[in-house]
């Protein structure tokens, strides 16, 4: 049974767009072809907002992936079809990818690198599941992160990192788990995740998939490598203010930039998180695609002469 319920070509710079069924009550739309284009989340980031400031009756949620967004709809109060003629009248209504200004909030966060949460993570992992892990050294992943990039040391790493602004293009697999993709493409890296992963990350935590910085929200399991930590960035029980409204706080759109600190200055920080002192710096500050555009269209060829270097380094690191 064919699951496209219908398509449409991508057309100027307009992705193309695939509707496909997900049980009796989702409906999972697609844009764009499966690689990674920050362009083509820009367009699903904008869609989800516009769907929730202006909701659509029978419409429950909408929640967007990398270039996807899956729609939880009521079948007693819309049917399928006009679901899909209201969502696609939105998608007529959208500008044009390169003309959008997303709604978005830069968020400083502290990081302390190669922490010591961190250390324990790699170190219980090498003690008891994968002694002979080639990403871990000295109970880090640090310096595999390091070598894979080709990058000439950690502070080299750690620049990389607090270089630029990391685009939050969505929430998932956690309740408050950001997937972040560097805005300067010259501060790109990446790398392969665990293999088997972990059993233990602590809350906090920052770490490399591929090309994706994520944060854990909570301790879980885990397969990024691990390379600092921040403060909390989700709270259920709301012991920050910041979380009294929603318990998640880097929502998909958001920017987050982080700045480094000290261990010790971290651990004092997150007691004041806990303790309610601490004010989290988040600027309300909405996003141009075209400003983004015109700004990363210098770098384009610094940018692919590193992603070269880059991929040139891998080919001599071992991968897990």
């Amino acid at each position: 049974m064919n699951a496209i319920i219908t398509a449409r070509p991508a057309s100027g710079d307009r992705p193309a767009i695939t509707w496909r069924a997900a049980g009796d009550r989702y409906v999972l739309i697609e844009y764009g072809e499966m690689k990674l284009d920050l362009e083509l989340n820009f367009f699903v980031t904008s869609m989800a907002a516009h769907l929730a400031a202006s909701p659509i009756k029978g419409l429950v949620e909408a929640a967007p992936g990398f270039r996807s967004l899956l729609l939880q709809y009521d079948p007693a109060t819309i049917g399928r079809g006009d679901l899909v003629d209201a969502v696609e009248e939105v998608h007529d209504a959208q500008q044009s990818v390169r003309s959008l200004v997303i709604p978005s909030r830069l968020i400083t966060l502290p990081i302390a690198f190669d922490d010591s949460e961190g250390r324990e993570a790699v170190r219980r992992y090498r003690t008891t599941i994968r002694q002979d892990a080639p990403n871990i050294r000295d109970n880090s992943n640090i310096d595999y992160i390091v070598d894979y990039n080709g990058l000439p040391d950690r502070e080299a790493l750690y620049a990389t990192v607090t270089g630029t602004e990391w685009w939050n293009a969505y929430t998932g697999f956690f309740p408050g788990l950001p997937f972040m993709f560097p805005l300067d493409p010259r501060n790109a890296i990446t790398v392969p995740k665990y293999n088997p992963t972990r059993t233990w990350t602590a809350e906090g935590a920052v770490g490399i998939g591929g090309p994706c910085v994520a944060i854990y929200p909570v301790e879980a399991p885990g397969g990024y490598q691990l390379f600092g930590r921040t403060l909390t960035v989700y709270d259920v029980l709301a012991r920050h203010g910041v979380f009294q409204d929603d318990p998640i706080l880097i929502r998909p759109g958001d920017r987050v930039r982080f700045e480094r600190v000290s261990e010790e200055e971290l651990l004092d920080l997150r007691t004041d998180v806990l303790e309610n002192r601490y004010e989290y710096a988040i600027e309300d500050d909405p996003f141009s695609v075209a400003g983004y555009l015109a700004e990363t269209s210098a770098m384009q060829a610094e940018a692919e002469r590193l992603r070269i270097a880059r991929e040139a380094a891998a080919e001599k690191v071992e991968v897990p």
